[in-house]
């Protein structure tokens, strides 16, 4: 905390710590995460309303100009499947994410097992 009252906090940007508007940002984390946590919404459902109110609050500093060049830059918009497409993101939930389990015969899977089976 004292590095961002510190005067050094302006040898990096003329716009002094590096998040464009703290406060009104900070609002939204925890009034998102809050409503999660206490169960009002999902977490998904959370972190997307998130998103989506941080890109409003950042898409308005930028049209104002105040920050200059050092102000957001925002990229364009693109659709979930380009994130999951990427090397390394995260796999698209599956359809059926928890399965019936299903009983399997002890001797039917030991044998398999000895042959190298899956089942």
């Amino acid at each position: 905390m004292e590095f961002y009252r510190s005067p050094a906090r302006v040898a990096w940007t003329p716009t002094g710590v590096n998040v464009p508007d703290y406060p009104k940002l900070a609002q939204l984390w925890w009034q998102n995460i809050g409503e999660a946590v206490s169960g009002e919404v999902s977490v998904s459902t959370a972190m997307d309303n998130l998103a989506k109110e941080m890109d409003r609050v950042l898409e308005r500093i930028v049209r104002s100009k105040t920050q200059g060049e050092c102000g957001p830059k925002l990229n364009p918009e693109k659709d979930e499947a380009y994130w999951l497409n990427q090397p390394g993101s995260p796999k698209a939930k599956l359809a059926n994410e928890k399965p019936q389990g299903e009983t399997v015969d002890y001797d039917k899977l030991l044998q398999a097992w000895k042959e190298g089976r899956v089942k």
